[in-house]
């Protein structure tokens, strides 16, 4: 550990979920406002306690959401920020609320976020628009930059639609395990294959859900932190990266800033894959969970498509991945971010019910922004990896 290392400097002890699939009728903001005061009542804590904000809504307030939610609550923070890197965004926050809770800027950070995108529109709505050189083909935007991706990497590794569509079947069955889960029920790989085809390779089914949702979690400094009513998590190693905006300017189709933010989240963390007990990956599109997967050490690359296909991620497979049912299965309302570190978090707790991961003491929870643009890993761990 570097002497500049926030390793185990920091913790959460608060951590919550809101209005997963559907809200009708409250808006963003309700959500996340709900959000946040369970995790702060989680953590035996109230508004006055907050001296940190961070954390993002959808739409129009989204430039200025850090000072609208601290309004709303009644905190007036020592430091805020809503800065955005797509879905990866509240992994960054993480890393921000440790590095200034570690140099006495604050004491208790919350981050935050909501969003009713299924009731509001009713459709996958994002920031992002296509390049110039690409909008004359209407492309479906950000599905068709995805399929570019997986379409390379079956050309390339000889990765199957098959395959693709063992990421799905795995995420529903842990679905089925989660009772907050939305989409729930049987899901065969031909139901994959043979759904509504989106953007070739992917049909609906190897897209993201369209939810509404919201979580929120509080950090504390790992000195205060074993006095909360909860089991501790701590932050062990966090990294993000960033290859480009535009996919067209991506490198390789192939390889992800995972790889990177992965190799130095794991230095951090002094732990490698082989540590890890539960993974939980941003899975917008199922080629991402191949991609994160390999990138992040966990196979090979090229082998990503043979191994969820093998039964490794799916429930009693040798790496849990995705144990709330994902992106695909479980919640996404535009970003998916705060979803792995919370269910991270009540995995390394011990909360999960059915699918709980026996003796689970180290996750990872990657996130992923744009169009694999930004790629931010954390890894947590419980009391005993300090």
């Amino acid at each position: 550990m570097t002497q500049n290392s926030i390793r185990g400097t920091a913790a959460f002890v608060g951590a919550a979920l809101a209005g997963i699939g559907e809200a009708p009728g409250r808006s963003s903001e309700d959500i996340a406002i709900e959000a946040s005061y369970k995790a702060l009542a989680e953590a035996g804590l109230t508004t006055k306690d907050v001296d940190a904000v961070f954390g993002s809504l959808p739409g129009d307030c989204s430039p200025l959401s850090g000072l609208l939610i601290s309004e709303i609550l009644g905190i007036q923070p020592k430091f805020t920020d809503n800065n955005r890197t797509g879905g990866s965004t509240f992994l960054s926050y993480t890393l921000m609320a440790a590095m200034a809770i570690k140099e006495g800027l604050c004491d208790t950070a919350l981050i935050f976020y909501g969003s009713n995108q299924r009731s509001n529109t009713g459709k996958l709505v994002s920031s992002v628009r296509p390049f110039p050189y690409e909008a004359p083909y209407k492309p479906i935007f950000p599905a068709t930059s995805y399929a570019l991706a997986a379409s390379r990497h079956m050309h390339q590794y000889g990765t199957t639609r098959e395959q693709l569509a063992a990421v799905a079947v795995a995420a529903r069955q842990w679905a089925n395990m989660n009772p907050v889960a939305f989409a729930r029920g049987p899901l065969s790989i031909d139901d994959v294959l043979n759904a509504r085809m989106v953007s070739s390779p992917f049909t609906v089914r190897d897209c993201c859900l369209v939810t509404d949702g919201g979580a929120a979690l509080v950090m504390v400094s790992a000195k205060r932190a074993k006095d909360f009513p909860k089991k501790p998590v701590y932050l062990l190693g966090a990294a993000a990266a960033t290859t480009h905006m535009n996919i067209m300017a991506m490198d390789d189709l192939t390889v992800s800033a995972a790889k990177d933010s992965g190799e130095r989240a794991f230095a951090m963390a002094g732990v490698k894959p082989t540590d890890i007990d539960v993974v939980e990956l941003y899975d917008a599109f199922t080629i991402n969970t191949i991609l994160f997967l390999e990138d992040l050490g966990f196979c090979k690359k090229g082998e990503g498509g043979p191994f969820v296909a093998s039964g490794a991620i799916n429930p009693g497979g040798r790496l849990p991945v995705n144990t709330n049912g994902g992106g695909l299965s479980c919640v996404h309302p535009g970003m998916y971010g705060m979803f792995t570190l919370v269910e991270a978090i009540q995995q390394l707790r011990g909360e999960c019910g059915e699918r709980q991961i026996k003796d689970a003491k180290l996750a990872v929870a990657h996130g992923n922004g744009g169009v694999l643009s930004s790629q931010i890993t954390n890894i947590l761990g419980t009391a005993d990896t300090l």
